[in-house]
């Protein structure tokens, strides 16, 4: 079983980067597909962004294509989300996320492990 822990979260003004990293626990996180998701207060858990177990194929939602980028070091058991061009928009609770095998989806419930989130704060 994968273990999640998210980090990089902050305050930044519109405009300006962040790089967000999930740091995995377990033998077996080589083998599952990684996706970060986002959540607004009052709003559903949306899909950002979501990388293939060897890390050649990803996928973007609509709002973040362009501006962000998914990738992942199995060697270090680490995935980031670079976050360029930051929106007020953007401002969520931002969740990385497993599930062993191939299948992208980007749907919440696909996947089965979770992280505990962090805070990303874009100011206008």
């Amino acid at each position: 079983q994968v273990q999640l822990v998210e980090s990089g979260g902050g305050l930044v003004q519109a405009g300006g980067s962040l790089r967000l990293s999930c740091a995995a626990s377990g033998r077996t996180f080589s083998s599952t597909v990684m996706a970060w998701f986002r959540q607004a207060p009052g709003k559903e858990r949306e899909f950002v962004a979501n990388i293939s177990p060897s890390g050649v194929s990803t996928y973007y939602g609509d709002s973040v294509k362009g501006r962000f980028t998914i990738s992942r070091d199995n060697a270090k058991n680490t995935g980031n989300l670079q976050m360029n061009s930051l929106k007020p928009e953007d401002t969520a609770i931002y969740y990385c996320a497993t599930r062993p095998g191939a299948l992208q989806r980007t749907t919440p419930a696909f996947y089965d492990t979770w992280g505990q989130g962090t805070q990303v704060t874009v100011s206008s």
